[in-house]
C-alpha cells in the first residue's frame, strides 16, 4: 500500500470523510506541497493547520481527475518547493578543455545574460504581447546556435545566465545548460531552478524547469541555491504555481585563487509590492557576507531594476499591447506590471547600495546612457532601459565594460561583459 493510499484511508477512517471528500482533502494536502505519509500528515496538517472535516465532495467528475493526477504524478507534489538554502545542481561538459589554464595576466572575462529560454524574439505570451507558450525544437535550436556563437565570439571565462530552461515543454525539452556547455568553451556549470513543476495548468505551459545558471571554464567546487522571498501581492493558488526566485552562489576553483565566488540572481519583474526590495537586499547581503569574510566575487544578473538617476521610471506606454490601457486614473495609474519602476518608496534608487559598495562593470555615469540599455519588450524597437548588471569587489579594467547591443534578435536582454582583475 503506497503512501497515497495510506493517507486516503486515514482521512476516511479517522476523520470519517466520505470517499470523494477524502480524495479532495488528500489531493489538496499533496498539491500544496505537504509531504505525504499517513498519520504524520494528518497529525501535523489536519490537526494544526487544516480542518480536514471541512472538505466536501467536489463537483461531479472532479474526483476522477484528481485520482488520475495522483496516479500519473506518483503522489508527488505538482510544484517543487525549496529549502531556504540547498545544494545547486552541478554540470560538466562532455569534453573538458583548458580547465587548468591560469588566467592570462591575472584577468578574467565575465558575462551576464538573460537568454529568454532560447526563443529569441518570438512572441511569448508572458512578456511581449504574444500568444504563444510552446516553441518548436527547430526554433529553440536556432536560438541556441546563435547564443553559443555569441558566447564563443566573446569568449568569457564565467557566465551568469538567467531564464535558462531544462527539459521544459515550452522549449522542446532541451537541457539548455548541458547544451551550452557542450557547444562552448565553458566546462562546468551550476543550476538553480526558479520555476519547477510537473505541470503548469494554465496557458498550456505544461512541465517546466527554468532558472539561473553559472558556467565556468574552471571547476565549480560547490554551489548553493538561496531562496528569495515569494511575491506578497498574489493569491495563494497563483503563488503555488508561480516562480520561486533565487540567488545562485558558486565557489570556483580558479588556479591561484583560494576563495573565489560567482553569484547570480534574477529578481522579480512583476511584483507591485516591495518584493523586489527584499530580493535586492538578499542579493546584497549575500555579497556582503562574502566580502566581509575576506573572499572575492563577481556577481550580477537581471536585477529588473533601473540604475539610480535613470531618465524614466515608467515604460507602460512603450510596452503596452493593443488591447491594453494605462494611465487613465486621476493618480496616473494603472501601471503595467513589469514596466513601472516606482511601485514603492525609493524603488528608483534600489541599486544605490550596490553602486556604493562595489565596482560595476558599467560605471554609473555611463549606465544611464542609451549605449548601455539592456532590455526592450519589442524586438522591432531599440533597447530602452538598463536592467542587467555585473558587480565585483575586485577591480574592473578601465573601459572594459561593454553592453552588446548587436544582439537585439537573440533575446529581449543584451549581454553585459567586463574584464576583472584577480588579486
Amino acid at each position: 500500500m503506497n503512501h497515497c493510499t495510506v493517507l486516503y484511508f486515514e482521512l476516511r477512517n479517522k476523520y470519517r470523510l466520505k470517499p470523494a471528500a477524502a480524495i479532495t482533502a488528500a489531493a489538496t494536502l499533496i498539491i500544496n506541497g505537504n509531504p505525504p505519509g499517513g498519520s504524520w500528515v494528518t497529525r501535523n496538517y489536519c490537526n494544526k493547520s487544516w480542518n480536514c472535516n471541512k472538505f466536501k465532495p467536489m463537483r461531479k467528475g472532479t474526483p476522477l481527475i484528481i485520482i488520475l493526477t495522483m496516479i500519473f504524478f506518483g503522489c508527488e507534489p505538482l510544484v517543487t518547493t525549496f529549502d531556504d538554502i540547498e545544494e545547486a545542481v552541478l554540470y560538466k561538459a562532455k569534453n573538458i578543455s583548458g580547465e587548468g589554464v591560469v588566467p592570462q595576466n591575472s584577468k578574467i572575462e565575465v558575462m551576464a545574460w538573460n537568454i529568454r529560454f532560447a526563443i529569441g524574439r518570438l512572441p511569448f505570451f508572458g512578456d511581449s504581447c504574444g500568444k504563444r507558450t510552446i516553441f518548436t525544437e527547430d526554433e529553440v535550436m536556432d536560438a541556441l546556435d546563435l547564443i553559443a556563437a555569441k558566447v564563443n565570439e566573446l569568449d568569457p571565462d564565467i557566465i551568469l545566465f538567467q531564464e535558462i530552461d531544462r527539459e521544459s515543454k515550452r522549449s522542446a525539452y532541451i537541457d539548455q545548460v548541458q547544451w551550452l556547455l557542450d557547444h562552448t568553451d565553458l566546462n562546468y556549470g551550476a543550476y538553480a531552478s526558479m520555476w519547477q513543476a510537473q505541470v503548469i495548468p494554465s496557458d498550456g505551459i505544461g512541465g517546466i524547469d527554468a532558472g539561473n545558471a553559472i558556467l565556468s571554464k574552471w571547476e565549480i567546487e560547490s554551489a548553493e541555491r538561496i531562496q528569495l522571498p515569494l511575491r506578497g501581492d498574489q493569491d495563494a493558488l497563483t503563488l503555488l504555481f508561480y516562480l520561486r526566485r533565487n540567488v545562485l552562489k558558486a565557489k570556483i576553483a580558479i588556479p591561484g585563487q583560494d576563495d573565489f565566488y560567482a553569484v547570480n540572481t534574477h529578481s522579480t519583474a512583476f511584483a507591485t509590492d516591495d518584493t523586489k526590495q527584499k530580493h535586492i537586499d538578499t542579493f546584497y547581503e549575500t555579497l556582503q557576507d562574502i566580502d566581509e569574510n575576506g573572499y572575492v566575487f563577481i556577481s550580477g544578473g537581471d536585477l529588473n531594476s533601473i540604475p539610480p538617476g535613470a531618465d524614466s521610471t515608467d515604460f507602460c506606454m512603450e510596452d503596452m499591447c493593443s488591447a491594453e490601457s494605462f494611465h487613465t486614473d486621476a493618480d496616473g495609474g494603472p501601471h503595467r506590471e513589469g514596466s513601472y519602476f516606482n511601485n514603492f518608496v525609493n524603488e528608483p534608487m534600489l541599486l544605490e547600495p550596490l553602486y556604493n559598495a562595489y565596482t560595476p562593470a558599467i560605471p554609473h555615469q555611463d549606465a544611464v546612457t542609451s549605449s548601455h540599455m539592456t532590455h526592450s519588450t519589442d524586438g522591432s524597437a531599440q533597447w530602452d532601459r538598463k536592467l542587467d548588471y555585473i558587480f565585483t569587489n575586485l577591480s574592473v579594467v578601465e573601459n572594459s565594460g561593454h553592453t552588446h547591443q548587436n544582439t537585439l534578435m537573440l533575446s529581449d536582454h543584451a549581454p553585459v561583459t567586463a574584464t576583472v582583475v584577480l588579486p
